[in-house]
């Protein structure tokens, strides 16, 4: 009977799945438009590779016969009449083609995943951070979703390692035995080496957090299908947050000999306006060398991987396939690699910036 009970979860799952998905045709509306000609659309590998690494109000599961199936999650909306909640099923193809739907007496469209006010905005042009003509949008997106479900990935992780520990009186045992020499790791060679023996404890748990928190994302981002491929640690807003963590962390944690050699560098002090300047600046550059190369790298990936496959399209043959394949599977397994390195790489930084700050007065 107990032995059910997850099997019984895991349909209701798939039920529940198969009850939101929604099935909508990849052909565009059609608009009479008595002097054109329906033609084939020529395929565009930057159109493909930017739709598969931006975000998105709904999750893409596959095509099949022309037909685009995807599950569709939520839109949060806050607006001028108060708060909005839809599916994003909901939107559909007005007349003049663009993507709409009615909410509280007022019409939203969608232009690039963008949520605007439709009587705020002319010839469907508006700039996406213009907030005059679109409402606040709380929305549960496509990375969004990734983010919750790596937070839930960690939870049961470390759920059962702590009961692992617990049922075999403190015994790295299963998944445990896994997990421990990674947690060593980040103990013995990125917080004490960096941080130092005095220090390093209570910034243990955020160097812990981000190590994991960033590999698993980076994992997910991997993985080519439902619920995951979502490429969240290759998106700048992402990398940004985690990298003012550690920036606010860094400067609240400043001693003050941290400060002192920010505002009075060991220089004569003719040369504290230049000197001071460039502290300050390297501040604020080194939080944003965190941001830039884990996006970077991350990004530069999927981009790799999604101009291989676009090949076989690219010369519209099937000759090109083996190749373009091999070559996929070997930047996939490269990309594995990266995935723990990046981790690695972010994670290291912010303990040696993190050391810079607390350390003592050497001089």
């Amino acid at each position: 009977m107990i032995a059910t009970k997850p099997l019984k979860i895991v349909l209701l799952a798939i039920a529940m799945l198969f009850t939101f998905v929604q099935i909508s045709y990849s052909q565009e509306p059609e608009v009479e438009h008595a002097s054109e000609k329906q033609t084939e659309k020529e395929f565009s590998a930057s159109d493909l590779i930017n739709h598969h690494i931006a975000d998105s109000h709904e999750f893409h599961l596959f095509n099949w016969n022309g037909v685009s199936y995807s599950m569709p999650l939520p839109i949060i909306l806050y607006t001028d009449n108060g708060l909005v909640t839809f599916l994003s099923s909901e939107f559909h193809h007005d007349n003049n083609g663009e993507v709409v739907v009615e909410k509280k007496g007022q019409k939203f469209v969608r232009i690039h995943d963008n949520i605007f006010y439709a009587d705020k905005i002319h010839d469907g042009h508006a700039e996406a951070l213009d907030y005059s003509v679109r409402p606040l949008n709380f929305s549960i997106t496509k990375l969004v979703f990734s983010m919750l479900l790596s937070v839930v990935i960690l939870f049961l992780i470390f759920t059962a390692v702590a009961k692992s520990y617990k049922l075999n009186n403190g015994a790295p045992k299963g998944i445990a035995g896994f997990m421990e020499p990674l947690i060593l790791f980040v103990r013995d060679d990125i917080a004490i080496p960096n941080i130092g023996k005095k220090n390093y404890a209570k910034y243990m748990p955020y160097l812990l957090s981000i190590f994991f928190f960033i590999w698993i994302n980076n994992l997910i981002g991997l993985i080519p299908f439902f619920p995951f491929s979502a490429n969240l640690t290759g998106n700048i807003a992402f990398t940004f947050v985690l990298a003012s963590f550690t920036f606010l962390i860094t400067t609240f944690s400043g001693n003050k000999y941290y400060w002192k050699h920010i505002l009075m560098p060991p220089v004569p002090k003719a040369l504290y306006p230049i000197m001071v300047p460039i502290e300050i600046i390297g501040m604020l550059t080194k939080p944003f060398a965190l941001m830039i190369r884990l996006f970077a790298n991350i990004a530069a990936g999927h981009i790799i991987i999604l101009s291989l496959v676009s090949l076989i399209f690219i010369f519209k043959t099937v000759a090109v396939s083996p190749i373009s394949g091999a070559f996929v599977i070997f930047m996939s397994m490269l990309e594995m690699l990266v995935a723990a390195l990046q981790a690695y790489v972010f994670t290291l930084l912010s303990a040696l910036f993190i050391g810079q700050a607390v350390a003592d007065d050497h001089h």
